[in-house]
């Protein structure tokens, strides 16, 4: 829709606004995933979205550099991609003070991303993601530690360990089998992407034969009966023990980018209504040969707001909407806004979210707006209030009313 000077009121094509009860529910979904984060020791860090041209090219697929980043050239004729993830970023910023950060680091971010993809149901071109990661644990400590940190996250949102799935691979089982067939750089790249990407792909085995000639039968078979590893037996061993019982191992996962260097997982949901990957990650030790720098060890994972909010809807988990506003000052003429408006800035002294209606409306009015503002306290002030110093504080919610001194608002609403 266009106003009549043709300036459209919608939003870019796949991307969103938040209306405050969106921001709401968007605050939510952060919020949680940065506590359970901050409760496992991570701290927060940020960047740009920013970024040269040349960080993605090599180390992210070529699908997303090639079709689906945002690009651009800066006056200065430099190229410019606004970040499609920020594992590569902060790959970049690790190698910037490699010699002054002290190991292991445990850091999360909750960047927005850009893709430039046909908008569908869990995918937009722009949306925000946890990203958590940990630096400088080998082994199988770092990919315990991560999973269970995603296991913790979907727990905190209310999920049962029965709504979702944790499947684990091991890419280096898939290496393996490349060796055997002896598949040159190329062709192990395009293979892994499609192998990403099987689920979805009507005529997988032609574009595979399309990839690797006769050896696409042989692929198959040697995949068919790569299992599992000592590895992956382990670290399911080792999730169990800490209470995390939902893993499987699946050597069909491979994960798309290929920077990863270990074991990956994902996160399915296990409904019916929304059967897909929710979120994944894994082991990234290489990362930082792009900038001549020593490999070092790297587990982490990506979990997107619009596939976590779908999940939130599938199993009723969405939070109910509650306004920031503590309290609604309703003024009954204008005489007494000035005074409304000083106890509304007393009652915020003391930590009262207050607002002030000077509309001059009928105080019916008001108090209906207040009401579906969702704010759950109203006084209504007149020129008998201010000469009482007693206020009428009522909740909108049980319809409740008190009557109130001046000092002892706050208490009563915190009550």
């Amino acid at each position: 829709m266009s106003n009549k000077n043709g300036v459209p009121t919608e939003s870019y094509k796949g991307v969103r606004d938040f209306y405050p009860e969106q921001q709401f529910v968007q605050n939510y979904i952060t919020d949680t995933m940065s506590m359970v984060a901050e409760s496992f020791g991570y701290t927060e860090y940020s960047a740009s979205v920013l970024e040269p041209s040349e960080l993605y090219r090599g180390k992210t697929s070529d699908e997303i550099v090639n079709e689906q980043t945002y690009n651009f050239k800066d006056r200065g004729e430099r190229e410019v991609t606004l970040r499609p993830e920020m594992t590569p970023t902060v790959a970049r910023m690790l190698a910037a003070k490699r010699r002054e950060l002290m190991l292991p680091l445990r850091w999360y971010s909750i960047p927005n991303v850009f893709r430039y993809e046909r908008p569908q149901k869990g995918r937009l071109r722009e949306h925000w993601q946890l990203n958590a990661d940990i630096f400088g644990v080998g082994g199988l400590d770092g990919e315990v530690e991560i999973i269970a940190l995603a296991s913790e996250i979907m727990r905190a949102f209310g999920a049962e360990d029965s709504d979702f799935e944790i499947r684990v691979s091991d890419r280096g089982l898939l290496e393996s089998v490349f060796d055997e067939l002896n598949l040159k750089d190329g062709e192990r790249a395009g293979v892994m992407r499609l192998l990403d990407r099987k689920d979805k792909i009507d005529d997988f085995s032609k574009k595979l034969e399309g990839l690797i000639g006769d050896k696409a039968a042989k692929l198959s078979e040697l995949l068919g009966r790569a299992s599992s590893s000592k590895n992956l037996e382990e670290l399911v061993r080792r999730l169990e023990g800490l209470g995390v019982t939902n893993v499987v191992i699946n050597t069909a996962i491979v994960r798309g980018f290929d920077y990863y260097t270990g074991i990956v997982f994902e996160v399915y949901d296990t409904g019916g209504e929304n059967t897909r990957s929710l979120f994944g990650g894994g082991r990234y030790d290489n990362l930082l040969s792009i900038f001549d720098e020593e490999p070092l060890s790297a587990v982490g994972f990506g979990m997107g707001d619009v596939t976590m909010k779908d999940f939130l809807e599938t199993y009723n988990l969405m939070p109910e909407y509650e306004s920031n506003t503590d309290l609604y000052l309703c003024t009954l003429d204008k005489d007494v806004v000035d005074f409304s408006t000083r106890l509304a800035r007393e009652l915020r002294s003391v930590g009262l979210n207050v607002e002030v209606d000077a509309s001059s409306k009928k105080v019916g009015d008001q108090v209906k707006l207040a009401s579906k503002k969702s704010i759950p306290y109203v006084i209504c002030i007149g020129e008998e209030e201010i000469k009482s110093e007693k206020f009428k504080l009522k909740n909108l919610e049980t319809g409740e009313e008190k009557e109130v001194s001046k000092g002892d608002i706050a208490s009563a609403i915190w009550s």
